[in-house]
């Protein structure tokens, strides 16, 4: 036989009132609504009950210790617990004083039952809301990415962002170098949120060939194509969840405008078909490029750019973090040295150094790559030295990062020029310009 979900703790209600028959007829009204209740006649019996509530409805005129009063001891011992004062006709001064000191809400009398069972019934929301967004904030404490490790200042104000923002429903877009952890950050935002159990769908919009983009978001029904059947699409695979289109850039022209009307209505269509299937998700939008600049030459739709550029994520680059690179590489050499069952190799001052004065134009991705091959004794970080360093000029240096940044994008595009611009915020005439300056083969 299946045991029943043990049913929740209703809330517990303090009233103070030092008027016995309108405290008697409150606390009856809430009880009647399901919540626990005890009642005090005065300030001081309420203030010293050893009983933790959710909330305190409190009258504001009483004798000895009035509402402000109990407000007042209540927020010093309990910053967080929510009070509403009940306040007389022409106290409404008073009552602009009391939400200063915190009150929750204030309601005027006389006023209507339905009326109070309103205000009750938010300002229950209210402290439910703040407790979930503390313990999303303690989980993600507890829960720490990679892109999340380090001390630095640029660090810390990452961790501070993602806290404050996973909790929100509220579509984000996180911006960053490449390699610098933008799915991880994603990720981290997902985990602590109210839909970290739904799914986590991440597509990467340059590796997703045009022909088939419609199809894989949007799904189809049968009979939409030769050969097709029912299929969901990632929108609907997402649903309860959040969605992650990296380098969403890449996206597009024609479907920019179709996810432009998904997320303005929270519904899509599928290919073959003509109503409207809802969606409750949250997108994460990864990018690496300016969007704001692609608009200016038509290759992002401002529509959509102004839809999810409300909230945004700006990672810092690994050489922005200073001391945290020789703590991440400990990191990544400790994991797989593991990994491996091999001891974790001694990381002395002088690599210390060498790490710092490396521009690592791959972030991350490329600090893990130099650590793992380290941790596995393959060779000795190629890392250069100060004199190395200076050997050659800041022209050289940006113009070997810039090469190998455009191979990596056409690689993901498949050669695709047109869609590797894109991805890399430039037109595509100058993409062609570098490609032959640089020599790079499209094979």
């Amino acid at each position: 036989m299946n045991e029943m979900p043990e049913a929740a703790t209703p809330p517990l209600i303090h009233v103070v009132d030092d008027d016995g028959d309108h405290l008697a007829a409150l606390c009856d009204l809430l009880q009647a609504r399901g919540h626990r209740v005890t009642g005090f006649t005065t300030a001081e019996m309420a203030y010293d009950s050893p009983a933790m509530p959710d909330l305190v409805v409190s009258d504001l005129r009483m004798p000895g210790w009035d509402g402000l009063d109990l407000l007042e001891h209540l927020r010093g011992r309990h910053p967080d617990l929510a009070v509403v004062l009940l306040t007389g006709h022409g106290d409404v001064p008073q009552a602009v004083r009391a939400m200063r000191l915190g009150a929750e809400d204030f309601l005027e009398k006389p006023y209507d039952g339905a009326h109070l069972i309103a205000v009750i019934d938010r300002a229950l929301r209210n402290v439910a809301m703040r407790a979930e967004v503390a313990r999303l904030r303690r989980e993600l404490s507890l829960r720490p990415q990679t892109c999340l490790l380090g001390q630095s200042a640029a660090i810390q104000e990452l961790r501070a962002r993602i806290a404050a923002l996973a909790p929100l429903n509220v579509d984000i877009v996180v911006t960053g170098e490449t390699g610098t952890g933008k799915e991880l950050v994603a990720r981290a935002l997902h985990d602590a949120s109210s839909r970290r159990d739904g799914p986590f769908v991440a597509i990467n919009c340059a590796a997703l060939p045009e022909a088939l983009f419609e199809i894989e978001m949007f799904g189809h029904v049968a009979g939409a194509f030769p050969g097709a059947g029912d299929k969901p699409g990632k929108l609907e695979a997402a649903t309860g969840g959040t969605l992650v289109l990296d380098e969403i850039e890449a996206m597009p022209h024609a479907v920019q405008a179709k996810l432009l009307r998904v997320l303005e209505e929270r519904g899509v269509v599928r290919l073959g078909e003509h109503h409207m299937r809802p969606l409750d998700l949250r997108l994460v939008a990864l990018t690496r490029a300016d969007l704001r600049e692609l608009t200016l030459d038509g290759s992002f739709r401002p529509e959509l750019y102004f839809r999810i550029a409300g909230i945004s994520i700006q990672l810092p680059a690994l050489r922005e973090t200073g001391n945290d690179i020789s703590l991440i590489f400990t990191h990544f050499v400790t994991e797989a040295a593991r990994r491996a069952n091999l001891p974790v190799p001694a990381i002395d001052y002088a690599l210390r150094q060498r790490l710092l004065r490396r521009p690592w134009p791959g972030n991350m991705r490329e600090l893990r790559a130099v650590a793992e091959r380290f941790a596995l004794q393959i060779e000795q970080p190629d890392l250069p030295a100060a004199s190395q360093v200076d050997q050659d000029s800041l022209a050289d240096r940006v113009a070997a990062f810039e090469a190998r940044e455009i191979r990596t994008t056409l690689e993901r595009c498949r050669g695709n020029t047109e869609r590797a611009a894109q991805v890399l915020g430039m037109a595509r005439r100058t993409l062609n310009d570098k490609i032959h300056r640089y020599g790079i083969r499209l094979d």
